[in-house]
């Protein structure tokens, strides 16, 4: 753009950082606190992988993990059995809500505990504007503004497992008696000319 011209975002809150200095790049309403939808799933992988539970213990999908109403469709069936791992992959890159909720009920003290680990984590980031009701993200209660997201995105942009496990292309599970490819979420992810760390 001119000097002087805005870029054209149509989202009502933005924050453009340059992630090696810092410096501010870009912003409008970078304070107003919004629902946050799926970027919830950034604080759900960082309580998992600060819990040190291991990645490759098999869990079982159960009835407990499905739910009805918005973003309830999942192609996980129960007695499904994916491994952790899995399920954070999935959670991350594939954006999908019952991996993110199963892993918070096979969290030490269940859902409770793992939602009251977010805030807790979201606390000692810094987040001073930020909420969390739920490890998926469907709850509206998940707030948080852009300037609380930069610390959000600095601390996963710093685990290896959070960049791979997000950027993957697709990734293929067992379901029952037949293997299934999720696919990125992303579109961006795998196109040369963007260079993507975390999403």
């Amino acid at each position: 753009p001119k000097p002087g011209a805005t870029p054209e975002v149509r989202s009502a809150s933005v924050l453009v950082v340059d992630g090696n200095s810092g410096e501010v790049i870009f912003e409008r309403q970078p304070k107003l606190v919004t629902p946050i939808a799926s970027i919830t799933k950034l604080m759900t992988a960082l309580v998992v992988l600060d819990g040190q539970q291991p990645l490759d213990e098999v869990i079982v999908i159960t009835a407990a993990d499905h739910w009805k109403g918005k973003g309830a469709f999942s192609h996980i069936p129960n007695g499904a059995k994916l491994t952790r791992g899995d399920l954070l992959r999935l959670a991350l890159m594939a954006s999908e809500n019952l991996a993110a909720r199963t892993l918070a009920r096979n969290y030490p003290g269940g859902t409770a505990a793992f939602v009251r680990t977010m805030n807790l984590k979201a606390k000692a980031l810094g987040m001073t504007q930020s909420h969390f009701d739920d490890p998926s993200g469907l709850s509206s209660l998940n707030v948080s503004n852009a300037h609380d997201l930069v610390k959000l995105v600095n601390a996963v942009s710093r685990d290896s497992r959070i960049r791979e496990f997000s950027t993957l292309r697709s990734h293929e599970v067992r379901l029952g008696n037949r293997m299934f490819m999720y696919r990125n979420t992303n579109l961006l992810i795998g196109k040369p000319e963007w260079e993507i760390l975390v999403q």
